[in-house]
């Protein structure tokens, strides 16, 4: 079945690693033309080369989307580039861990600046373009949201806030064309682990394999997700398979989530 992502234009936030930078990979592959954006524009050079050879295009776009002004600067260098948008990917932001007392209003306000504002703002920003193309959002949350944990009290706030904005825009974009939908990764492979697994290395006196696979038992699933798994959610979503999907908030975390 064809999917519809060829020659569709998208911006993926959050693109210079992990999830987005797979993500982005993953919609040029299915022939998609891909404005990647992120603060580190060495990093998005490499995304573009590594892209070099796949159907579609990839165009860095280097941009702050911690500020008020980055997300609507990189939603207007994409359509200017693509005459259009067909999909957002909110996947900007990380949030720290750390003892709820000792969080400062620092730490809150990036927590929420980058994730929540950021995807506030790009799909702001975004909106009237997917209208016109009936086109599609996908946030990328986390199952913090869903589970909370003393240690993540910043992360669960602000995915369990961008599940209930993605219900929202669902709700608009039902009368206005537009798809919207999460999803909540669990643990993944990537730069964002290397102080759990450190962490874990110390505490148990082992070494980095081992460290992983006791962090994935402590949640009960068998082993991390590889940041192309993800990608290959978002694509779907993106995708006319997707078509009836509106508003859903799917965890794609392993198992983690047992609650119905």
């Amino acid at each position: 079945m064809d999917d519809g992502l060829a020659g569709r234009s998208a911006l993926v936030t959050g693109a210079s690693r992990g999830i987005g930078r797979a993500t982005s990979l993953r919609l040029a592959a299915a022939g998609m033309r891909v404005a990647a954006a992120a603060r580190d524009a060495t990093a998005l050079e490499a995304l573009r080369a590594d892209a070099v050879g796949s159907p579609g295009e990839m165009l860095p776009v280097a941009a702050d989307l911690s500020t008020e002004a980055g997300p609507g600067a990189a939603v207007a260098q994409a359509v200017a580039a693509f005459g259009g948008l067909d999909l957002l990917v909110n996947n900007a932001g990380a949030t720290g861990r750390g003892d709820f007392l000792a969080l400062t209003e620092a730490d809150w306000a990036s927590g929420f600046g980058l994730k929540f504002l950021g995807a506030v703002r790009a799909t702001r920003a975004a909106w009237p373009h997917l209208v016109s193309r009936g086109g599609a959002v996908v946030n990328i949350g986390g199952v913090g949201g869903r589970v909370a944990s003393a240690e993540f009290a910043i992360g669960g706030a602000v995915n369990a806030a961008l599940m209930n904005l993605t219900k929202a825009l669902a709700d608009r974009g039902v009368t206005e064309g537009v798809r919207v939908n999460l999803i909540n990764p669990g643990s993944v492979a990537t730069g964002r682990l290397t102080g759990r697994l450190r962490a874990k290395m110390r505490e148990a006196d082992v070494d980095e394999a081992e460290a992983a696979r006791l962090l994935a038992a402590e949640t009960g699933v068998a082993r991390f997700a590889a940041p192309e798994e993800i990608a290959e959610v978002v694509a779907f979503l993106a995708s006319r398979r997707a078509s009836y999907v509106q508003g859903a908030l799917l965890d794609v975390d392993g198992g983690w989530v047992r609650a119905v």
